[in-house]
């Protein structure tokens, strides 16, 4: 923030998050040089960049964020193209969508024990 009103009107606003000190964009190239310096020194097994993505976008999916808010956070053209993506490798998905089935299930069958 300091490095932003310092510069004042030469700020680049991009509305990003990271950027060069400027608020230009970071270089791609560097920000995957950077993060697979990080992957190697934590020693985790290989990990594309790319494969963040589609983890936060499955994880808010099996999350319950509506498809919608991940479709924007992820810059899709529409929500089809999210939902063919992600939405088929989650089985938490699948098990959610399974229980709110079987509690509709189990609900109406409750009312109708209860009618005389």
């Amino acid at each position: 923030m300091k490095q932003r009103i310092a510069l004042g009107p030469t700020w680049a606003n991009t509305g990003l998050v990271f950027t060069e000190d400027d608020g230009t964009p970071l270089h791609p190239a560097w920000v995957t040089t950077q993060f697979r310096q990080l992957v190697r020194e934590a020693e985790l097994p290989p990990i594309r960049l790319h494969d963040l993505r589609h983890g936060a976008a499955t994880h808010a999916l099996s999350a319950g964020v509506d498809v919608k808010v991940v479709q924007d956070m992820l810059g899709h053209s529409s929500s089809t193209l999210t939902r063919d993506t992600y939405t088929s490798v989650v089985d938490g998905v699948k098990h959610h969508a399974a229980g709110a089935v079987a509690r509709v299930f189990l609900s109406a069958g409750l009312q109708d024990n209860t009618r005389p």
